[in-house]
């Protein structure tokens, strides 16, 4: 796949600083007290600009990418590739492992924004109505991995929900622990869990 052109990049770029301007304001004076006109300032674009690029100071909160689409597609790619050798949950957890890594890179970023969500629950609903789009074509994907029919066969809904809530699980966690863990670390033990039945600790 061809890297994205000046122009491309620059528009990426541009999203990303109003998104992290966006989460850093709100996250000093909280949400109702931060204007799309105060990011727009602080990020040095005008409001118009802004409103290219959001239609919402809640979606430059949420939407911490503008290529989410693409990144959905190059997860996609990723578990395609891998050695047939791994299991189903083995290769999703792959997959997903570059996205995460970039998450404990970014780590005060995303702490906030989780926080920040966390206190809104509108922006909660927000996250998971952006979700929608994805999750048919990662089940898709799984169901061609494992072979089995997504339209008969429960397992490919099955396996990207529970890897999902283990991901899901392991974010609550890293932000009470104040990203002092490795993300990928508190990922990969959800998923041995999974993995040996989910044992009770007793």
């Amino acid at each position: 796949m061809s890297s994205p052109g000046l122009r491309e990049r620059k528009k990426l770029e541009t999203h990303r600083t109003l998104s992290t301007v966006a989460v850093r304001l709100v996250g000093e004076r909280g949400l109702d007290h931060v204007t799309v006109e105060d990011i727009a300032a602080e990020a040095g674009v005008s409001a118009r600009t802004f409103f290219n690029y959001f239609a919402s100071k809640e979606d430059a909160v949420v939407i911490a990418h503008a290529d989410r689409a693409e990144r959905s597609r190059r997860l996609i790619d990723r578990l395609a590739e891998l050695p047939p050798e791994l299991s189903t949950l083995e290769a999703v957890v792959a997959a997903a492992r570059e996205d995460l890594a970039e998450i404990d890179e970014n780590r005060d970023e995303w702490l906030t924004r989780i926080r920040i969500i966390k206190e809104n629950p509108g922006l909660t609903l927000r996250a998971l109505s952006l979700s929608t789009d994805v999750v048919e074509p990662a089940i898709a994907a799984v169901a061609r991995r494992s072979g089995t029919d997504q339209a008969k066969d429960l397992f490919p809904s099955l396996l990207f929900s529970a890897v999902g809530a283990a991901i899901n699980a392991s974010l609550m966690l890293w932000r009470d622990l104040g990203g002092s863990r490795p993300l990928l670390d508190l990922v990969d033990e959800a998923v041995a869990a999974l993995a040996a039945g989910l044992a009770d600790p007793r």
